[in-house]
Order: structure tokens, then sequence, then C-alpha cells
């Protein structure tokens, strides 16, 4: 998912299923490079393919676009739990208001 193509593949594929053709129509890249990215895609468990006669059709694969799904959440679980922590560690303490009264 870290090259911009594949992500405008798998963006173009929630919207509906396509052939390779389908896809390099609406791409910057040839045939032969959108087949190469739906490789490494089908690869990741990201897309599936079906034939249509001579035509293989590619779609994602809830299943894979679910685990992916499963990986940015803790990442980002993670992260942020992180960066509480962090925030939390620096923050100056703050005198209790009751103490300044006295």
């Amino acid at each position: 998912m870290g090259d911009p193509t594949r992500r405008t593949i798998v963006t173009t594929l929630a919207e509906r299923p396509r052939s390779v053709g389908e896809l390099a129509d609406e791409l910057p890249v040839s045939r032969p490079a959108v087949s190469q990215h739906l490789k490494v895609l089908k690869d990741a468990g990201l897309v599936d393919e079906t034939a249509a006669g001579t035509r293989r059709i590619y779609r994602l694969n809830p299943a894979g676009v679910a685990a992916l799904r499963d990986q940015l959440d803790l990442f980002w679980d993670r992260a942020l739990s992180g960066f509480q922590d962090a925030a939390e560690r620096d923050r100056p303490a703050v005198p209790d208001q009751h103490e300044e009264q006295s």
C-alpha cells in the first residue's frame, strides 16, 4: 500500500470490480504495470480475481482488507497511546487549587 498506484487501484476497486484494461484506462501506467501492481496486491491478499471469458476481473478481497484495517487500527492505537504517554510525562505539574488558597 506504500505505492501511490496501488493505493489508486485499491480505491478504484472499492467502487466496483474491474479488468486490467479498465484499470489501465484510469491510470497513467501501462497494462503490464497494472498487472504487476495487481500481482503484488493479490499476493498480499487484498485483491481477488475471477475469470470472465478471456478477461480477468479483479475485486477487493474483504478478508484481506479487514486484516489490513486491523493492522492499521493496531498501529494507530499504539501511536496514540505513545503520544498520550509522552504528553502526560512531559506535562508540568499543576498545583492543587486548595493548596494555593491556604
